[in-house]
């Protein structure tokens, strides 16, 4: 088996329910498995700091995850059109990986969840793309042959896939931004199969 990593931070569990969603479709693909990881709180206060393992949900992710992985599919809640400060500090981490080309040619897409409909998701994608480019990997997006690409009233973008939650953080992911998660994962692990055969 085959290790696509799916890295996120969830607030409310919109993005966690992406995620999910995304390894099914990964896992769709014969010899693939998704690799769940998440990252740890940033806190304002110098003195505070996240437990070494999750109280629940996903591990914490490790360099390991970014070796081992051939490709990666990177989610964050919209915060005012950028990735959550969690994932940024994560990213802003990642110095040696870069410096040891570890990413380099490995597929990657990016997924979101706001709380409105015009709340930041393809600028946040968008942002999520940055550092992923920086290491070398080969971005991927969701093309409009995906049906619902153009009838989704609610999450889905040619940038990747996204949930809109509402003001009140309903993690339940509509029909169409269900299909939409699961093809990018599909679409992500035949890719990272492709690019990985000698």
């Amino acid at each position: 088996m085959q290790d696509i990593l799916i890295l996120y931070y969830s607030h409310r569990g919109s993005v966690r329910a992406l995620a999910e969603r995304i390894a099914r479709g990964i896992e769709s693909v014969p010899g693939m498995q998704a690799r769940l990881r998440t990252v740890p709180r940033v806190s304002t206060v110098c003195e505070a700091s996240e437990p070494g393992v999750p109280e629940s949900g996903a591990p914490y992710v490790e360099a390991c995850d970014l070796e081992e992985c051939i490709g990666l599919a990177l989610g964050s809640p919209v915060r005012f059109g950028n990735m959550a400060a969690p994932m940024k500090y994560f990213w802003d981490g990642t110095i040696a990986a870069w410096q040891n080309g570890t990413l380099v040619g490995k597929p990657a897409c990016v997924f979101t969840s706001s709380g409105s409909q015009h709340g930041g998701n393809e600028a946040t994608l968008l942002s999520m793309m940055l550092p992923l480019l920086h290491h070398g990997m080969l971005t991927m997006g969701l093309p409009y042959t995906e049906p619902d690409l153009s009838g989704t009233t609610g999450g889905g973008t040619p940038y990747g896939a996204s949930h809109v939650a509402g003001h009140h953080g309903d993690p339940l992911l509509s029909d169409a931004e269900s299909r939409l998660a699961f093809a990018q994962g599909k679409r992500l692990a035949n890719l990272a199969q492709k690019l990985s055969r000698p």
